[in-house]
């Protein structure tokens, strides 16, 4: 989707918004995604954003990556989560479940090459295929959409889109599309 606004010379977030127009629940994370992340306004020089967004088990997720780019590396300093996941019985549990996913997501974007040689996995457990690591952790804010409608499922979603908003955001920082996980930027 960003390719495509990058290419019609239109910001991210206004894209999607056209494009969704049928799409009630994800218009409105979308909006509130960007809303809370101060989407095209952020004030520190070197900071660039990323937006993703995406519909699983009934559940609109909109995702907001904040990174920079110092000396070759890369650096996550906040996602943006907001979510349409109906009526959220336990809206701490819920904050809950998106943030591991966006933590599960990270790893995944970050680390998640799995290697073969001579026919064999070279990855066997945590020591060689890493979780994210508390300092590789940036800041999450999740926020829900308040709902009257059916409580649909908050355990998966939250995974998708942080990868794309990651890429999405590093695109805006380097200019290089980076199409393959783990990402890299050399």
């Amino acid at each position: 989707m960003d390719e495509l606004a990058h290419g019609q010379q239109q910001d991210s977030l206004a894209y999607r918004l056209v494009h969704c127009k049928n799409n009630p629940a994800l218009r409105r994370v979308l909006e509130l995604a960007a809303q809370k992340s101060g989407w095209g306004t952020l004030s520190k020089p070197g900071h660039f954003q990323g937006i993703a967004c995406h519909t699983s088990f009934k559940t609109a997720v909109a995702q907001v990556a904040q990174v920079s780019v110092e000396n070759g590396r890369l650096h996550i300093h906040k996602i943006t989560c907001a979510l349409d996941c109906g009526f959220a019985v336990n809206p701490d549990m819920v904050r809950a479940q998106m943030e591991s996913g966006i933590i599960f997501g990270l790893t995944a974007a970050l680390h998640g090459e799995i290697t073969v040689k001579n026919g064999e996995v070279q990855q066997s457990n945590f020591h060689d295929y890493p979780m994210l690591r508390i300092h590789e952790t940036p800041v999450i804010e999740v926020y829900l959409v308040k709902s009257q409608a059916d409580p649909t499922g908050v355990g998966e979603p939250g995974v998708p889109p942080v990868a794309a908003a990651v890429a999405n955001a590093i695109f805006a920082a380097t200019g290089k599309r980076l199409r393959s996980l783990p990402l890299r930027l050399s």
